[in-house]
């Protein structure tokens, strides 16, 4: 008898697709562990004056590698500073240079990706191979040599030399969605209007390919970090005075001739942890890109 008759309305597939669709909700993919944990760990940095239980920098010869106990929470180092106080000093530090780098190298990225989108073929055929070479050379090295030039590491010179060594991968994506947009009517007609190149690109062009290298900028956050302890860690970054986690993992080599595992392992769970969390939730901005890219 089923097979006289003809089922009408909706087909069982689109109501089982509607079904998966509400029940998916936007908030359903969000990384939550990571982004709690992240929250604890840049509000503990940002407000550790309140939490810190010792100055991070006083030297207490008397107390120096002390194991973890209640005076000190995640004991002290080689000379004496409190760990606990300074993981969290520290990380202001670290999470700074980190925030710093990446806006400056997103800002580059935006101007430069625009004028090589914009500009004519052959202009922008130099453009991009400029920076295909530049992405060829090795980034730590092209930053140890830049901070050579500079003189001592601080936090600033370090942001600085991270943020302009670090824009290429982004300018290329931003100056090919800027080469599908700016023959747009509206892109067009603001520039026959007389619009600058900065208007357009402000009220025109950014809003359309910001949502297109959220990945990335979050992905840099993280890159400016690990390089930023790595310098440290390999004694031309930030100087021991500079309380930042990778100046706090540049003490390795004495913590392990001394046994003082926590000296290594506390600075490197907060270090491994954030940038897990950070990249978690940038593998979230990822799928959900590819995502509405697929459903349109």
């Amino acid at each position: 008898m089923s097979e006289l008759f003809e089922i009408v309305g909706v087909k069982p597939e689109l109501a089982e697709q509607q079904v998966q669709k509400k029940a998916n909700r936007w908030y359903d993919t969000i990384p939550w562990l990571s982004v709690i944990i992240l929250i604890l760990i840049v509000g503990g940095c940002l407000f550790c004056n309140r939490i810190m239980t010792k100055d991070p920098s006083y030297m207490d010869l008397k107390n120096y590698t002390i194991a973890p106990c209640k005076e000190f929470l995640f004991g002290t180092d080689t000379m004496g500073r409190d760990i606990f106080s300074m993981i969290w000093y520290g990380g202001r530090q670290s999470l700074f240079i980190g925030i710093a780098a990446t806006v400056i190298s997103t800002g580059i990225a935006i101007v430069f990706g625009t004028v090589s989108g914009m500009a004519p073929d052959w202009l922008d055929m130099l453009l991009m191979r400029a920076t295909e070479i530049l992405l060829s050379i090795p980034n730590l090295l092209t930053v140890i040599f830049l901070q050579a030039i500079l003189g001592k590491a601080n936090v600033f010179s370090l942001s600085f030399v991270i943020g302009i060594t670090s824009w290429m991968s982004i300018a290329k994506i931003i100056r090919t969605e800027v080469r599908q947009l700016r023959n747009n009517e509206y892109v067009i007609a603001a520039r026959c209007m007389g619009g600058g190149f900065f208007y357009i690109l402000y009220k025109h062009l950014a809003p359309n390919f910001l949502s297109s290298i959220m990945f990335m900028v979050v992905m840099n956050i993280r890159s400016a970090i690990v390089e930023e302890s790595t310098l440290s860690f390999i004694g031309i970054g930030l100087p021991l005075e500079v309380i930042s986690w990778g100046s706090m993992l540049s003490l390795s080599e004495k913590a392990l001739l001394t046994g003082a595992w926590w000296i290594i392992l506390i600075p490197g769970v907060f270090l491994v942890v954030t940038l897990l969390c950070i990249t978690s939730i940038g593998d979230c901005i990822r799928k959900k890109l590819n995502k509405q890219e697929s459903n349109l």
